[in-house]
């Protein structure tokens, strides 16, 4: 794990997306396509303002969220809607997008059909998390049901995450596609989640799901 500190958010905006850019050409350049998976919730929202600039064949990269709440891909919580507004526009916009939630299905009626286009993408060519002040990562949250399942390193590509501190049903891609990306970064803002990181690497993932992947992955905090 190596983590970058930055004077601020904004440095660290800039800095992150053109290191993102940089890593999608270089995967351009060597294959067909390239697959970015990334965080929802308002952290990553600068970068991808900064991102979706770059002179890309953004046609050949595959855009898609590292888990979704099961609601229309519209509604103010979706990853999808963020994703939408300001990452796949601009250059960015011809980027092929991929829901891991088809709306009005249950979300195990979801994932054959979400797995099948997904699977041949894998390995994640570049992966950007969040996490909380909990320690969770994308949907992998502490005590959930079917946590240790999704951990597990022979999980299948998603599961269906139903944490009971959080509102809705989710799907989430599991911890060995995380862990799988080519590259990994994580943001993280503030004090507070700076020290759940800290402790974080010395518990279990069970206890702390961002532990299953903190191997070689480049933090980006700012203040």
């Amino acid at each position: 794990m190596n983590i970058q500190d930055y004077p601020d958010r904004d440095m660290l905006a800039i800095d992150l997306a053109n290191h993102l850019a940089g890593e999608l050409e270089a995967t351009l350049f060597t294959h067909d396509s390239a697959t970015l998976a990334v965080a929802g919730g308002t952290t990553p929202g600068p970068v991808f303002d900064v991102l979706c600039a770059a002179d890309l064949d953004w046609h050949r990269v595959m855009v898609l969220p590292t888990d979704e709440r099961c609601v229309p891909q519209d509604h103010s919580r979706a990853n999808a809607r963020l994703i939408a507004e300001r990452l796949l526009v601009n250059r960015a916009a011809s980027a092929r997008y991929l829901p891991l939630y088809l709306p009005g299905a249950e979300p195990e009626d979801c994932l054959a059909e979400v797995e099948a286009l997904l699977t041949p993408a894998l390995p994640l060519s570049v992966l950007v998390l969040g996490m909380g002040e909990d320690m969770h990562t994308a949907s992998l949250f502490a005590g959930m049901p079917g946590l240790a399942a999704a951990l597990d390193a022979d999980a299948p590509a998603l599961a269906v995450a139903r944490p009971e501190t959080q509102p809705e049903n989710r799907i989430t891609l599991t911890a060995p596609v995380l862990n799988g990306a080519l590259s990994k970064h994580l943001i993280i803002y503030g004090a507070a989640k700076r020290k759940a990181l800290e402790r974080a690497m010395s518990m279990h993932p069970e206890e702390a799901p961002i532990a299953a992947v903190l191997d070689g992955i480049t933090v980006h905090w700012a203040e």
